[in-house]
């Protein structure tokens, strides 16, 4: 049962569903039978018609299902107004119970929160794990992770720290560790501009500095701070496997522009796997039949290999 693993079909009208289809016509035969849909029944089959996806479907009950690669497998969730947010919570409970392996939810739309956060945000609350949680953007050549994840810019500078740069790069060092036998080379990027020259009284100055320095003496591989506006053009020449960015678009936005869909989004912290596609709903273009399956493929391949 445990090497089971939950996709969340995320939100309803959006490309997930083609996603979905796509992503199964061309995964292994060994993952599809440990996988199965955490979603509508009907929505997903009435959209697979309309997009001419032609994958026999199975609604199941529990997780208790016959292992086979022939039929894609839904548990089945009513469509109401809190229809995702079930879905997820379906999802973090069978974690939990460790009746599967872990899950990979499907892109959302954040307004279902109500809230300004994400996942991860949403996650953290479920686990009780407030500020315990870390966000990682991972490719196999490179991985960024913001320290504050999705808060207003205004609100950035006020919630870094010491305490909390140093307790999020513990967590993607122990990752690392766990999944991958090697202790990563850590990039940190300064706040500011050019990290402010490192004037008296800046965020460099008065916390990023000083967690960089008591990380060092812990002998974790870390570098920094580095200027934002030059580090990306500087990872060959440094080897580093994790830019860690004190906010959220600050090592998003060029990552995405180097990878597109050649990256996953794991949540680190918890006591199960939690990874999704690194894209949004792509409503633009729903039912269309362009999007891009890569990302959850990726997610895919990544959940079973660790």
């Amino acid at each position: 049962m445990k090497n089971k693993v939950a996709i969340v079909s995320g939100e309803p009208f959006s490309v997930n569903s083609e996603i979905i289809g796509k992503s199964w016509k061309k995964i292994r035969k060994k993952y599809k039978k440990k996988i199965f849909i955490i979603g509508n029944y009907l929505l997903i089959k009435n959209q697979f018609k309309k997009l001419q996806i032609k994958i026999p479907l199975e609604k199941i009950s529990s997780t208790n299902f016959a292992p086979n690669s022939k039929n894609l497998k839904i548990l089945n969730v009513p469509i109401n107004s809190k229809y995702v947010v079930n879905c997820l919570d379906k999802a973090h409970k069978l974690s939990v119970e460790k009746k599967i392996k872990g899950f990979i939810n499907c892109s959302i739309d954040k307004k279902i929160f109500k809230s300004n956060f994400g996942v991860t945000e949403f996650l953290e609350r479920k686990n009780n794990k407030k500020g315990d949680l870390v966000m990682l953007i991972y490719n196999n050549k490179l991985s960024v992770s913001p320290i504050t994840t999705h808060i207003s810019i205004k609100n950035v500078s006020k919630s870094l720290n010491k305490n909390l740069i140093e307790k999020k790069v513990k967590i993607i060092n122990n990752f690392y560790v766990k999944f991958f036998n090697k202790k990563p080379v850590l990039a940190v990027l300064g706040l500011n501009p050019h990290n402010d020259e490192v004037k008296p009284g800046s965020e460099e100055k008065r916390f990023i500095i000083p967690a960089i320095k008591k990380l060092k003496l812990k002998k974790y591989k870390i570098i920094g701070p580095l200027p934002a506006d030059t580090v990306f053009l500087n990872k060959k020449k440094y080897k580093y496997d994790v830019i860690v960015g004190m906010y959220h678009d600050q090592v998003l936005a060029p990552f995405k522009t180097l990878y597109g869909f050649d990256a996953i989004n794991i949540t680190l912290g918890l006591n199960y796997l939690r990874i999704s596609p690194d894209h949004g709903t792509a409503t633009d273009i729903f039912g269309q039949n362009k999007a891009n399956p890569l990302s959850l493929m990726k997610a895919i391949d990544f959940i079973f290999k660790v």
